[in-house]
């Protein structure tokens, strides 16, 4: 047999014989019910984003910031999406072992919805009202501050426990007067209200002056210190799916939808648009993506610290690394 026959027999025995180098498998753990929000994600996966950085992830529902920052600490998730508020005070009361470790939300969409027909057209017109939350809700972290700035008195407010995916439903049954949403959840909620005859109005947190940091992406100490690497290639993925979602917004959409079929496309893209505004924006640009600037950083804190009667002296740069940022 010729020698160059047998160096290409010999070649595919070789490829047959060399293993496919196996990929770290990591579980995404997200804040909450997989909207369009949360499109960026599910497209990145399914265009094998992660796949390229050798990680096989997978992805789960949250049922809250506090729950994902618990699952995350405990090892049930080696990566999560969690409210950056959530995770500082988790650190500075318990000394948590989890750390933000990206930006995704460079301000706060936090806010209140109600009801036009309910009358209440600000934050004073909620004293005596009952607003539904989810345990470790970052909303509810932040609402005391609120209320203070708007001049009502939380203490004269309701809260009524439930699962994030009743609150909606709670609140356009009127079985509540209001209920904690990200703004960009705005267009396929108030859809659904339209149905009941009703229309949403969204009280925005930021109106009383909340320029703070919002949604992260978080990990735990012993991943960031044992595997430095995988939380890396976990980030570039990342950056990767939010820089090809926003520029291709409808079929990130169609990717998301298809893997979460109760979501309907256009709701997907009404958060969708509404989402990217908060990742890419001028406060991006200027820090670069996934990064925190040290005096919105600082501010975040001292909301959180005050709303929850804690040390605002206490270093929020303990609960957050950019490290292993690209």
């Amino acid at each position: 047999m010729k020698p160059r026959i047998l160096a290409a027999i010999a070649g595919v025995l070789l490829s047959i014989a060399t293993p496919v180098a196996a990929q770290d498998r990591a579980l995404l753990q997200l804040d909450w019910i997989p909207t369009g929000e949360h499109a960026a994600y599910f497209a990145g996966a399914a265009r094998g984003f992660w796949r390229e950085q050798g990680i096989e992830l997978s992805l789960a529902r949250g049922y809250g910031s506090g729950d994902t920052v618990t699952k995350v600490a405990s090892g049930a998730a080696v990566f999560g999406v969690a409210d950056v508020g959530a995770v500082l005070a988790a650190r500075a009361q318990q000394n948590v072992p989890v750390r933000s470790i990206s930006a995704v939300y460079t301000h706060s969409p936090h806010s209140l919805f109600v009801l036009r027909s309910s009358g209440v057209t600000n934050f004073r017109g909620l004293e005596g009202r009952r607003i539904a939350v989810t345990p470790g809700n970052s909303h509810r972290l932040y609402f005391p501050e609120v209320a203070r700035r708007a001049g009502t008195d939380p203490d004269r407010i309701t809260w009524v426990n439930t699962d994030a995916s009743a609150m909606a439903a709670l609140l356009i049954g009127r079985r509540v007067d209001a209920a904690p949403f990200y703004s960009i959840h705005w267009y396929y909620q108030n859809k659904a209200a339209q149905r009941a005859g009703q229309e949403i109005v969204v009280l925005p947190f930021v109106e009383t002056g909340f320029a703070i940091y919002a949604a992260s992406l978080i990990a735990a100490d012993d991943t960031i210190q044992r595997n430095p690497d995988l939380v890396r290639r976990f980030l570039l993925g990342a950056q990767r799916s939010f820089e090809w979602a926003n520029a291709n917004q409808a079929e990130a959409c169609r990717l998301h939808v298809a893997r979460n079929p109760e979501v309907e496309q256009d709701d997907c893209e009404g958060s969708i648009r509404a989402t990217m505004g908060f990742v890419f924006n001028d406060h991006q640009r200027a820090t670069g993506l996934g990064r925190f600037e040290p005096e919105r950083l600082a501010f975040t804190w001292r909301v959180v610290a005050e709303s929850l009667q804690l040390n605002a002296g206490w270093d929020p740069t303990q609960a957050v690394t950019t490290a292993l940022l690209p």
